[in-house]
C-alpha cells in the first residue's frame, strides 16, 4: 500500500471516529435533557416526596460517612440538648393527655366500670330477648292447638 492510500485510510478512520463521537455526545445530551425534564416534572407533581427522599438519602449518606473530630466537638452538646428536649416534650404530652382524660372521667377504673356495665346490659338484653322469643313460641303453639 502506498503512503497516500495509508493516509486516506487513516483519515477515513478519523472521520468515522469523529462521527461516532459526535453521535455519542448528541445521545448523551438528549438523555441529559430528558432526565432534566423528568426530574422537573417529578418535582412539580410530588415535591414532598422528593423532599422526603432527599432527606432519607442525606441521612443514609451521613450515617455511612464517619464524623470528623470537628463535627464531634460542635455537635456533641446539640445532640444532648435535642434528646433532653424530646424527652421533656414527651413527658409534657403524656401528662397533658392524662390530665385531659382524667378531666373527662376516662380513668382506667372508670373505663373498667363502663365496660362491666355495658357487658351486664348486653347480657340482660340477651336474656330478655330469649325470654320474649320463648314466650312467643309458647303463644304460637297455644294458638295453633
Amino acid at each position: 500500500m502506498t503512503d497516500v492510500n495509508k493516509d486516506r485510510e487513516q483519515h477515513g478512520r478519523l472521520d468515522q471516529a469523529r462521527e461516532t463521537a459526535a453521535q455519542v455526545i448528541d445521545n448523551a445530551r438528549h438523555r441529559a435533557s430528558d432526565a432534566a425534564h423528568a426530574t422537573a416534572e417529578t418535582l412539580e407533581s410530588n415535591p414532598i416526596g422528593v423532599l422526603v427522599g432527599g432527606l432519607v438519602v442525606g441521612a443514609a449518606i451521613a450515617a455511612i460517612l464517619p464524623r470528623s473530630q470537628r463535627e464531634k466537638e460542635l455537635l456533641s452538646g446539640v445532640g444532648r440538648k435535642i434528646n433532653a428536649a424530646a424527652v421533656a416534650a414527651l413527658a409534657a404530652a403524656k401528662d397533658a393527655g392524662r390530665a385531659e382524660l382524667d378531666q373527662l372521667g376516662l380513668t382506667p377504673n372508670a373505663a373498667r366500670d363502663q365496660a362491666k356495665s355495658l357487658f351486664q346490659g348486653v347480657l340482660k338484653a340477651a336474656s330478655t330477648a330469649g325470654s320474649a322469643a320463648a314466650q312467643a313460641g309458647k303463644d304460637q303453639v297455644k294458638s295453633t292447638s
